[in-house]
């Protein structure tokens, strides 16, 4: 792949709570050397609600010498609210892209889920709801997704381009169906699951249809066994009706099944021709982990790290730790980059 990416969050505020209170500057720094130089990616995809958040974490990005995926991901705002901070957003990723950095600006994510508008629901957990219980109702509620989505979505990158000089993308879910007219890469939210590892391969091929190159925007499982089967569901253990959050049941940490699934998709995406993929996600900062398992939300992260730290610690005093999926995803990513570098010949031509 061309692109070997990793998601950093930025915070965003799914239902009004926050998945990254407090936002340090030099821990960002730090940890995107952290993405260059020991994970070897080459890219990353930077999501979050507040644009002075994401315009620091694309300038240190790009310092470390990465390609930078811009990704407003504002949550619970109307069609009506996207587009002036879509505007805003563009602008500043023009003014990277100018400096020199490689940019791509993804003009949202998976908005029928976390915007208002698309689909019902008071917020992003209630229309997530939705997916708990499919039946004829919701195959007619995403059936009319597109008409919705799609004139928006126009909207949306002739808005964007009004400033922004480089390619645009959006990252959508698979159920979305989105008319890529408008864009320059096919991007969408790649989770593989019980319920779809029977297609799951082919499907990602058959992105390629659209004669554009394919971005896997997400991808990736949680750190308990049984979350490779549940895929981009797996988040959904966490009682959020406990003060503080907790698990809804026993969960078992397996770091094994997650850098196994991880080394799988990574396989997967590399025989079906994907241009870039990105993990999701480099830490979940509002999931830390805490040695009772029960409360150990970390096992609801797709982060490659656990946020450490003693039980009430200030999150700026919290650190991290690698888990297996760190190691495995530094050492496909660093094949990889070796496997790219020139041959040394002797300088003799033949």
């Amino acid at each position: 792949m061309r692109g070997r990416g990793i998601n950093y969050d930025t915070g965003t505020r799914p239902a009004g709570r926050s998945t990254r209170e407090l936002f340090d500057p030099a821990a960002v720094r730090r940890e995107m050397r952290v993405i260059a130089d020991d994970l070897h990616c080459t890219a990353v995809r930077i999501t979050g609600q507040d644009p002075e958040r994401l315009t620091l974490a694309a300038e240190h990005a790009a310092d470390a010498g990465l390609e930078v995926w811009f990704s407003p991901f504002p949550s619970e705002l109307t069609p009506e609210q996207l587009l002036p901070h879509l505007a805003d957003c563009a602008r500043r990723a023009e003014d990277i892209r100018r400096h020199g950095a490689e940019v791509v600006l993804v003009a949202g994510g998976e908005l029928s889920l976390f915007a208002h508008g698309f689909l019902p629901g008071e917020d992003v957990f209630a229309r997530t709801a939705l997916f708990t219980a499919p039946g004829p109702e919701l195959r007619d509620l995403l059936a009319g997704v597109p008409a919705r989505l799609d004139p928006f979505l126009a909207e949306a990158a002739d808005t964007v381009r009004t400033s922004f000089r480089g390619k645009v993308t959006y990252a959508s879910a698979p159920f979305e169906h989105v008319d890529w007219t408008p864009f320059d890469y096919v991007a969408v939210d790649g989770y593989r699951s019980a319920r779809n590892a029977a297609t799951f391969r082919d499907r990602i091929g058959a992105l390629h249809r659209h004669g554009k190159p394919v971005a896997v925007t997400e991808f990736g499982c949680c750190t308990y066994r049984g979350a490779a089967d549940r895929g981009g569901r797996g988040w959904m253990i966490v009682d959020r009706t406990h003060q503080p959050p907790r698990l809804d049941a026993d969960y078992l940490r397996d770091e094994q099944e997650q850098a196994a699934h991880l080394r799988d998709l990574l396989h997967t995406f590399e025989g079906e021709g994907v241009d870039s993929a990105f993990w999701f996600t480099f830490a979940g900062y509002h999931y830390p982990h805490h040695p009772d398992p029960r409360h150990d939300l970390d096992l609801a992260s797709y982060g490659l790290v656990k946020i450490t730290g003693a039980p009430g610690d200030p999150p700026l005093g919290r650190g991290w730790e690698p888990k297996a999926a760190f190691h495995a995803l530094a050492a496909a990513y660093g094949t990889a980059a070796h496997q790219q570098l020139p041959e040394t010949g002797t300088g003799e031509e033949t």
